[in-house]
């Protein structure tokens, strides 16, 4: 293992050790105990996204206020772009949407993870 792939996984433990309110919601009352299994804090190539399900490729991302910077949207549409060349899809929400909306943010991500599942009958079989 390299040493940028060694600070990398450094950064991710120590981001999930600094959670955020609103991931530590999200992770601890929905994405942990999701049957599709979700990671949290993952490094993808240079970046590390806040929630990656692999069976969906599907990367969930948290936006604060910060997120609406010009510098910080520039960083994350190339991130964004990134991942989508990597094969994955990019969802995101803002820390309002977490608190205030928190079962449609779920019935969101449950969408995105199983697309052909009809609302309210849960996971495929």
């Amino acid at each position: 293992m390299g040493a940028g792939n060694e600070e990398m996984i450094r950064r991710a433990r120590r981001l999930r050790r600094e959670a955020t309110p609103q991931e530590r919601k999200l992770w601890y009352e929905f994405l942990r105990g999701h049957p599709a299994r979700f990671r949290r804090q993952q490094p993808v190539g240079p970046y590390i996204v806040d929630f990656y399900c692999p069976a969906a490729r599907l990367a969930v991302e948290l936006d604060g206020g910060g997120h609406y910077e010009p510098e910080q949207m520039e960083y994350d549409a190339r991130r964004d772009a990134y991942l989508r060349e990597q094969g994955m899809r990019v969802i995101r929400f803002t820390n309002l949407e977490i608190r205030n909306e928190f079962s449609a943010v779920c019935g969101v991500i449950d969408r995105a993870v199983w697309p052909n599942s009809v609302p309210g009958e849960g996971e495929p079989t």
